[in-house]
């Protein structure tokens, strides 16, 4: 717990930072009387999109999961979703999200070898997908960056990159899905779980059980190509949200692709970047990289407030009140079990 409450101050002391040097000398006010001027409809449908991401990563999980014949139902798979956001926004390189994650999934009765390999699956889509596009994306908007930008573009690819290199390897690999084991059993010693070396018992016996699901999930291609498909249709629909708040404040010039494929270049630079939530680097580059589309500074700013709110911020604070309520329904599922149990 007080982890988790260090990791939040320091995100939000990073988001003051952002905005403070971002705004400092600005005319705020001007900023804000064009943001209560957007276009309401727009700003819906990007919300709407926003949801899209969610609910496309809540039936990616929900779809493995299911293969892996464990029960579970699309609201528990969006409540994963959530809490995975949540905790990756406050933590550096996104490092919490997954072993969070397992963690609620186990106290549902997942086994963790089957939410382990769900998320492994899961990860190498989301990396495939969103490095694809970056590089596609990236061959229409080169002109418009300038040497920084191109050399934390190739930094952000490149640690993508090596990510998704060591998921398959997890996912092919005996010895690091062993690893992967005993940093999951540090996170349960972390949150003080009775019975580890029961429960770490358990873990090892069930790698055997783990590599078998990883063979049979290898030889599912189907499967993992839905999931696939399923993880673009996600992250452009998180993308799309940009093009909304383009339209919401008033423009049309540059159409939905456009939009989208700076967005995705955006993404891909700065995702690899080990800060919670890529606060700050997110915010800059969106500067740098939407300059030509808002020729205006004010327009520019105001664009990247609303966007990153909606895209970001909004979804954060959904998925931490989300976070909370779960915590306290397993917090009092746990103490009526063990009252019935002493009973």
């Amino acid at each position: 717990m007080k982890k988790n409450i260090r990791n939040v101050s320091i995100f939000l002391l990073l988001i003051y930072l952002t905005f403070y040097f971002i705004f400092r000398g600005q005319n705020f006010q001007e900023i804000l009387n064009l943001i209560g001027k957007v276009d309401i409809k727009f700003i819906v449908l990007a919300i709407v999109f926003m949801s899209l991401f969610v609910i496309c990563d809540g039936f990616n999980i929900r779809k493995m999961l299911r293969n892996l014949n464990e029960k579970t139902t699309i609201w528990k798979c969006i409540k994963y979703s959530l809490i995975g956001f949540f905790f990756s926004a406050i933590t550096p390189a996104a490092s919490g999200g997954q072993p969070m994650q397992i963690y609620y999934m186990h106290k549902d009765n997942v086994k963790v070898e089957n939410s382990t390999l769900t998320f492994l699956i899961n990860l190498s889509c989301m990396q495939v997908a969103t490095i694809s596009l970056a590089l596609f994306n990236m061959i229409f908007n080169y002109k418009y960056m300038k040497l920084p930008m191109i050399l934390l573009f190739v930094l952000g690819i490149f640690l993508n990159l090596s990510a998704l290199i060591f998921l398959l390897v997890a996912i092919f690999s005996r010895r690091v899905s062993k690893g992967i084991i005993s940093f999951l059993v540090k996170v349960m010693r972390f949150f003080r779980i009775k019975n580890i070396e029961n429960k770490k018992e358990k873990l090892e016996n069930g790698l055997q059980k783990y590599q078998k699901n990883a063979k049979e999930i290898r030889s599912r291609k189907r499967v993992i190509f839905k999931v696939l498909i399923r993880t673009y249709i996600q992250y452009i629909s998180l993308f799309s949200v940009t093009y909304f708040v383009y339209r919401a404040l008033g423009f049309n010039e540059y159409n939905m692709f456009n939009l989208i494929a700076t967005q995705s270049v955006l993404y891909g630079t700065v995702s690899g970047i080990p800060l919670p939530g890529s606060v700050g680097a997110s915010e800059s580059a969106y500067l740098a990289l939407f300059e030509h589309i808002y020729k205006d500074k004010n327009l520019l700013e105001t664009a990247m407030v609303v966007d990153r709110f909606i895209n970001f911020y909004l979804l954060v604070a959904i998925s931490f009140i989300v976070a909370i309520i779960n915590d306290i329904y397993v917090k009092v599922k746990y103490k009526k079990s063990k009252v019935e149990g002493e009973n």
